[in-house]
Order: structure tokens, then sequence, then C-alpha cells
């Protein structure tokens, strides 16, 4: 079955969390079912929006020196988006900008739905308006009016007690003012196949005392209403999994949290049956099976993801957890699995560079996983990749009899690798930031040559590189890289160069980073784990001996992005192909209008996040350190 089925009413039910957005109201775990797949909590809105108003980054948005850029961002969202949204639903959003007051909850739940029948997952929001009970009451009756007055139809059914008003949704309900600025694309049409029709959705919505309910079918909201009137049947704290994940994951009270469950809903994913083969659209390709990706990034043995936020005047931190069991972890998981070794930045991380990572990880055992999953998931992959290296092998033999890049290379990395990067020249392009990556390897002579050898048989046909040159006694190599295009003039002739040093091969494609790396025995720079305030961040986060640390300098990235975007006239800085802001936003940002950096220098610090493999899982901590300016 298509989740196309279920759109409209999720559509609805962000409209509605849009202009909506007693006795105690319980916690979500124990409103929600036990099915339970997803849900996005906030315990308490009006904690969250306090705290909020003490974060850094509230208090740069309504920094002064922020003024006439906010003013004109402000400007242009009311006129282009919140005005005419407020004329589409005939309503006014200020009066219903104050309803959140306690829990605000978005979750799925399944429902019935299996992927084999016409049961759609279950979606609901709940609000507990608290004392503004009756405000909440006002505002609904202010809505099923609007609705009866633009002749849609409602009707109504009553579980336990609570009425709950129904009205039918589709994708033609949706305001003017969010298609204009999300334009939906065409349909795909397949010849000789009709589109099926979009099947309309519901939009449930009853109150209980200060707590709106909405959801997308009277199915949905029943365990709710159940829960909320002293029903004793299972809801999702009695969920084993989940019940695990909140002892160890949601403590201390976050001020957000969002569990997954992932298990049931990649096995439905997984066992969903392909698309039938259309004899008049023929193509070469092999319909995706989704269960062998799952199992490729590791999703198949995972059982659940969560996540929790919490922020203090230390800072905030974000607590990221994939549990996979370690008997059950495969793929992309097991190749990334971390030793529970030191990640430290060694001492030759300078304490200039804007970021750094350090990830151990058993390299060679790596290899040989990524090749059980090539050979799982692309079949023929390992061949032409065999291929290649034996092509490789020959070259290089020419040089070195007994030449062998798996030997060289993969079976002789260690368990070590680390990337760190500085900041590009004043108002250039990040993306040509300076950077370093460095493998640790047994033998540092045999894996650079294996790199030299492998990369220049790869990039053959680009010019030939120029002779290894000795360096402080160690040998830089130069390989050539196929030309980029600049867009104006001759491609750029691009360069990797390769040195062994240590434990470690370097690589990079500025070589005055090598440089300065072959350098650092003899002329130490000043490291970056000397940094003020960096070993007390890290205590945040777990500590930097688990396998994951990394840091950025988010004050002077931010310093380079500001300078970059001040000589932008207007756009969105978002500019990515997976990422595309609408077009309509693209004059509500003026950069030119950005005070001078080192006036708002103060709101941004630095953030440091580490990583642990256990037998239990996967775990991401990141904190940022709140700056030492707003103390």
């Amino acid at each position: 079955m298509s989740l196309k089925a279920f759109r409209p009413s999720v559509i609805a039910l962000c409209l509605f969390a849009l202009v909506s957005v007693h006795g105690a109201i319980p916690p979500a775990e124990d409103l929600l079912p036990a099915d339970t797949l997803f849900v996005f909590t906030v315990p308490d809105y009006t904690t969250l929006k306090k705290t909020a108003g003490q974060s850094p980054q509230w208090l740069f948005w309504t920094d002064p020196a922020m003024k006439r850029f906010h003013d004109h961002f402000m400007g242009k969202w009311n006129d282009s988006f919140a005005t005419p949204l407020e004329r589409d639903l005939g309503i006014n959003l200020d009066d219903f900008a104050e309803l959140p007051q306690g829990q605000l909850t978005f979750a799925v739940t399944q429902n019935g739905w299996n992927g084999a029948d016409q049961h759609s997952p279950g979606v609901l929001l709940l609000l507990d308006a608290r004392e503004k009970a009756g405000l909440l009451k006002t505002n609904i009756a202010a809505l099923q009016k609007k609705w009866l007055d633009d002749g849609k139809p409602i009707r109504t059914e009553t579980i336990r007690g609570v009425s709950f008003s129904i009205v039918t949704v589709s994708s033609n309900d949706v305001p003017a003012a969010l298609r204009k600025m999300f334009p939906r694309r065409p349909p795909v049409r397949e010849l000789g196949r009709e589109p099926q029709p979009e099947k309309p959705g519901e939009l449930v919505i009853g109150q209980y005392g200060s707590m709106l309910i909405a959801g997308n079918s009277i199915d949905a909201v029943a365990p709710v209403v159940a829960h909320l009137t002293g029903s004793a049947m299972p809801a999702l704290d009695d969920n084993v999994t989940f019940a695990s994940d909140k002892l160890s994951r949601f403590h201390d009270a976050p001020l957000y949290f969002a569990w997954l469950n992932t298990r049931t809903v990649f096995d439905i994913l997984s066992h969903l049956p392909p698309d039938a083969p259309n004899p008049r659209a023929p193509t070469v390709f092999p319909p995706i099976q989704l269960g062998k990706v799952f199992g490729a990034i590791g999703l198949a043995g995972a059982t659940s993801v969560s996540l929790a936020y919490h922020q203090n005047h230390d800072g905030a931190l974000l607590d990221l957890f994939l549990a996979s069991p370690e008997t059950d972890r495969s793929g992309l998981l097991k190749v990334f699995s971390t030793e529970s070794k030191s990640a430290s930045p060694p001492v030759f991380v300078p304490v200039d560079v804007a970021k750094c990572w350090r990830w151990r990880v058993d390299g060679a055992r790596s290899w040989d996983e990524l090749q059980k999953l090539m050979d799982d998931i692309l079949p023929g992959g390992m061949s032409a990749l065999n291929g290649a290296l034996d092509a490789a092998n020959a070259v290089g033999r020419q040089q070195a009899p007994g030449f062998d890049v798996r030997r060289y290379l993969f079976e002789n990395l260690g368990d070590d690798f680390i990337s760190y990067q500085k900041l590009p020249a004043p108002g250039g392009d990040p993306k040509n930031a300076p950077s370093l990556f460095l493998l640790g390897v047994r033998d540092g002579d045999r894996a650079s040559f294996a790199i030299q050898s492998f990369m220049g048989f790869a990039a053959r046909s680009a010019q030939k590189g120029t002779e290894p040159r000795n360096f402080q006694g160690h040998t830089i190599f130069t390989i050539p890289l196929p030309s980029r295009s600049t867009g104006a003039g001759a491609p750029s002739q691009r360069y990797l160069y390769c040195a062994a040093a240590g434990d470690y091969v370097a690589l990079t494609g500025d070589v005055s980073m090598i440089e300065e790396y072959l350098r650092s025995p003899g002329n130490p720079p000043a490291p970056l784990n000397g940094k003020p305030g960096l070993l007390d961040a890290a205590q945040h986060v777990g500590g930097a001996g688990n396998g994951v640390f990394g840091y950025e300098n988010n004050r002077e990235t931010l310093r380079s992005l500001f300078l970059r975007l001040k000589n932008k006239p207007g756009g969105s800085f978002i500019s990515s192909p997976f990422i595309q802001a609408p077009k309509e936003t693209d004059d509500w940002m003026d950069f030119s209008l950005l005070p001078d950096y080192d006036r708002v220098a103060k709101y941004f610090y630095f953030s440091v996040y580490a990583g642990t493999t256990t037998t239990a899982g996967m775990e991401f901590k990141f904190f940022a350190p709140r700056p030492p300016e707003l103390k």
C-alpha cells in the first residue's frame, strides 16, 4: 500500500498546528498507544519557550545590532506568508499563539497498518492549553464555523463521552499561501498507466479538558481518549523497547525528546511489494529491494532511535542513540563501529583549526565488511573493484616487484582516522578551505606508495604528475586529479598530495597543509587539545576516550559565513541539491543588512561531539557550551 493515502490528513494536521498551535494531563508516553511508531514531544512548552528565550541563538536574533536584518525578514514573512495565510484561513494567528502551555506532541501510530491492506498509519497532534482551555474551546468553535461557512460538511462522533468533529480534507484544501510557498510537483505519468486518484483524508478534532486531540481518523484518536478517561489498555510506556530507552535516555527533564520504533517501521517497509513491471515502460534497472537497502545501512538489525535535548546555564546538549544489539548489527553500522580508544585531538592538530574529528575504527576489519556489503547489494560490484585493483597492481609492479595494493593499503590500515580543516581565505568558499586527512597505518611507506600507485592509475587520463620530492626526510607524492571547471576560462588543474610520517599517511589538496604537518615534530604548533574550555566541554559528551570526538570553532566559521553573505545582496543561504528553499523566500533575507560580525560574535563559541559503540548500540552526544560573554 502507498503511504500517499494519508498525506492530506498529515497536511491538515500541520495546518491545524499552525493555527492552534485542569486536571493534570498525563505525559505523552501514558497517552499514546503501545503501537506508536514515532513520537516527538515537548513535555512542557512553557519551559521550552522560557529556556529558548535565553538561548544564544534567540539573543542573537533579537540583538539591536540585528534589527535592520530582523525587521526586513519579519516584514517579508508577514507580507508574503503570515497575512495571506490568515486571509485564506479566516483567522488571526496571534489569537492562537499562546495556546500551547503544557505538553505538545506529534506522533505516528501503527493503527493496523501493515503495508498489505488499506490501513493507514495514525497521525496525532496533542496540545495541552492548561489554563487557556476556554480559549482553546473558543478557537475550535471558530474553526468549525469557518468550515461550515466554506460548505464543508462536518459530522460528529463521541468516544467515551468526548465529542469529535470530523471533516473531509484533500490537497485542494491546502491554503493558497502554502501552495504558493510549497508548490506540488505534478504527478509522474507513466506510459500505459493512469495515475491513481488521490484518496481524501479526514481531520478529527476534539477537546478533553485542556487537551486538544487531533488525528487523521477516529481509530487513531480513540486510544488517547481511552487513556485520558482511565482505561488500562497498554500505552507506549508499556512498550518494552520504549521503556528501556526512556529509562536510559529521557531522564533529567529534557526540553524535548523523540523516539522511533525502527524495528517495526523498517520491517514493514522491507516487506512492501515492489511495483509490478509495466510492459509499456520497461526499464533496465531492477526494482529497489528495501530490505537489502535497510540491511546495507544497518537498520534491519536496529530496534529504535531516540533523541533528547537539554539546555542549561552550561550550554546545550543533544543526545542521539541508535539501539542496535551487537549480535544483530550489520552493514554500515558494523563497518563504522568504533573501538574504545582515545579520540582526543593529537598534539599536531593546531588550535587554529576550524573543524576537527577523530574516529577510532579497525580499518582492516571495516574493509572486509565493506567487501561483503558490496558483494551483497551490488551484483558485479566486487568483480569490477577487483579488476581495477589487479590493473593497479600490474602498474605498481613495474616500480616495485611484489606490489599488492590490497596488502600495502587495505590490510595495512590501522584503527585511527583523523581530519582537520582550517578557515578559508577571507570571503572564500568553505568548500575550498585547506584540510588534511590522516590514515592510521602499520607501514606508512607502503601505504603512501599504494595510494600514489592506485590513484595515479585511476587518474591515468589526467596530466602526468610531478616526481616525488623530499621534504624534511619524507617523500611527498603529487597525484594529478581530474580538472574542475571554474565557469570561466580554462579548467583548473587539481592535485592530491600524499606523504607518510610516523603511524599515519597524510592526504590533502593543499600542499602547505602537508608541509605544516611534516614540520610539526620539530616545530610543534599550539595544540587544539590545550584550547581553554575544551576539556570541560568534552566532559559533557562523555569525554574523548570512547572512539569518536569532534570539534568545530563556530565563532570563526560564522565569521567567514558572515563575510560571504554580506557580499550577497539577497536570497537564501541554503544551497543544496537535496534542500532547496522556496523561491518565494528569495527576497526575505537581505544579507547586506547584517551588522559587522564583531558586534554579534559574542553569541557564538565552539561545539564538540563524541560517539561510542557498545553492545547495545551507537550513541552520539553533541554539546555547545554557552559563550563566556553570556554567562
